[in-house]
């Protein structure tokens, strides 16, 4: 081969060989798993503890990896307001798991105020606030699920709910996006986080999203009742009468 044409050659697929290696070492990198956070099953609230005695339904432990996977890490931060200190006193001292499992505790007693843990649960309300239409459903507000959400939280939080395939199913199907336990859960914890850190309101606050976390409502008294078996390492002493699972 004429030396001038061998080195044209070499000098093109030197680059190509290169880029085949690096390409390969990039896509080992993409696909390597990051480890999982460290995470502890929450405590049962009082109402999964009686519901448990007498067969009604029950938080399932798995969401709890719902919600504390779905974490974002300001949400496990000094960031969190100081008000969380009501139900949890050590959470900025305690380790990240253990405040991984605080949230899970919070949002299985919000679903115990909101839903009575049922994944399921639909209501219509009389509120003059609730009164509207949803403008993704074009239908007067209707709330879903463990938290109580609606389709149009889709578009104000990006939560995980398709009503093009909802509707084509039963009011309370459980295959129904806005009703499967995940999804619900996740869209929860990303109202909070905007409440809590983007808008840097109280936990408990008067305008917050849920009824349910805001004091002096029937709803907020039924949410503290469940608030009453966090988990140990908050530093709260806890009623004998309600077991962990």
């Amino acid at each position: 081969m004429n030396r001038a044409l061998w080195v044209v050659v070499a000098l093109v697929a030197y680059p190509v060989g290169s880029m085949a290696v690096g390409c390969g070492k990039h896509e080992a990198q993409a696909t390597a798993a990051a480890p999982a956070p460290a995470m502890k099953t929450a405590p049962a609230t009082p109402i999964d503890a009686q519901k448990a005695e007498v067969g009604g339904p029950t938080w399932n432990s798995e969401w709890d990896k719902f919600v504390e996977l779905a974490l974002p890490p300001e949400m496990l931060s000094p960031e969190v307001p100081r008000d969380v200190k009501r139900f949890c006193p050590q959470f900025y001292g305690m380790a990240e798991a253990d405040r991984r499992a605080f949230w899970a505790y919070f949002f299985q007693a919000l679903a115990g105020a909101e839903a009575g843990l049922e994944p399921t649960v639909q209501a219509k309300h009389t509120q003059p606030e609730m009164m509207v239409k949803d403008e993704v459903t074009g239908q007067r507000a209707r709330t879903s699920g463990l938290l109580q959400l609606t389709y149009e939280d889709q578009r104000r939080y990006g939560c995980d709910f398709d009503w093009d395939r909802d509707k084509l199913l039963k009011v309370d199907d459980p295959e129904r996006t806005i009703l499967q336990p995940k999804n619900n859960l996740e869209c929860g914890v990303k109202i909070l986080e905007k409440q809590i850190i983007e808008e840097r309101k109280p936990l408990l606050s008067r305008t917050g999203y849920w009824e349910t976390l805001r004091p002096g409502t029937p709803g907020y008294r039924v949410f503290a009742k469940q608030m009453t078996n966090v988990p140990v390492a908050c530093g709260v002493k806890t009623s004998k009468q309600v077991v962990s699972r």
